[in-house]
């Protein structure tokens, strides 16, 4: 399969190329497609004429788009309105990722695809707008909606928080935000199972799809630090202190619980995704050794 993935140099776009071996892949990164330029995106699928689309382009910077929010919503709406309409005009299917940052983490239990939205900050709003462009742009499209990347590459939590950890002896970490952490590899897989599965018409639509075992960011952090020291990474940490999101203000408002129902996922595509302690077994040894 002919696959087209923007934002090649993120998280999910280095997980995709390493997966996806078996595939002719055509990736790209911001220096190589602007996303936001309709010129650009028309020509670069027409030069190609993939199979398939994977967006892993996006705006993620939470509490930067509170005041940036041009450019958050230039990138999380205008760029999947642009590959919506390209893809359409040429019959190719579009797999978009968004977040579990357009739920307002009010509701009780895990959300379902069909859960009203309401986004609490820019970020959310765009990410939204994007679901909806897609939507309104594309008939044979997945939206993905994830939660709590990590890998070994780019920002992250678990990068941010082993560097701190190798720095200081006490740290304090929200335990009130109730999410599941996802590995940019299990994401990419997920992405997998879809195109290689029967592209019929039956499949179309919104999906969550995030890794089980719920936590919070300390306990996030906790298990990131347990298993830095069963690796034997030098961690000065010796307290972790568990704080309230009030205590600890930032620009963007989080959702208290965005827990995901993947149920959805699961059985459409047969797909079962493993637990987020195992991928970060494995993103840990590969940070064993590099710079964080």
């Amino acid at each position: 399969m002919k696959i087209l993935i923007t934002g090649s140099n993120g998280q999910l776009g280095t997980e995709l190329q390493r997966l996806g071996s078996a595939h002719e892949l055509f990736v790209l990164d911001h220096d190589e497609l602007d996303i936001c330029d309709a010129t650009a995106v028309s020509q670069a699928i027409a030069d190609f004429f993939p199979d398939a689309v994977v967006n892993a382009a996006a705006y993620t910077a939470v509490d930067r788009a509170e005041s940036d929010c041009i450019a958050a919503f230039a990138v999380n709406r205008d760029g999947p309105t642009n590959l919506a309409k390209a893809c359409e005009l040429n019959g190719i299917p579009l797999i978009h990722v968004s977040t579990d940052y357009v739920f307002d983490g009010s509701g009780q239990g895990a959300y379902v695809e069909s859960d009203p939205v309401a986004p609490l900050g820019v970020y959310g709003e765009s990410k939204l707008a994007g679901e909806l462009a897609v939507q309104q742009h594309c008939s044979r499209y997945i939206i993905l909606r994830t939660s709590w990347v990590f890998s070994a590459h780019a920002n992250n939590f678990v990068k941010t928080m082993l560097r701190l950890g190798i720095e200081r002896e006490t740290l304090g970490v929200v335990a009130d935000q109730h999410g599941c952490p996802t590995s940019a590899a299990e994401l990419a897989r997920g992405i997998y199972a879809v195109l290689e599965s029967d592209l019929n018409d039956s499949i179309w639509g919104v999906y969550h799809l995030c890794q089980p075992e719920p936590t919070t960011w300390f306990g996030f952090a906790e298990a990131s630090f347990d298993e830095a020291r069963k690796q034997d990474m030098n961690m000065k940490v010796s307290t972790l202190n568990a704080i309230a999101t009030a205590d600890y203000p930032t620009p963007a408002k989080r959702p208290t619980s965005s827990l995901m129902n993947c149920s959805k996922f699961s059985q459409t595509f047969d797909f079962t995704i493993k637990p987020w302690s195992a991928s970060l077994q494995e993103v840990i040894k590969e940070l064993k050794h590099a710079k964080l």
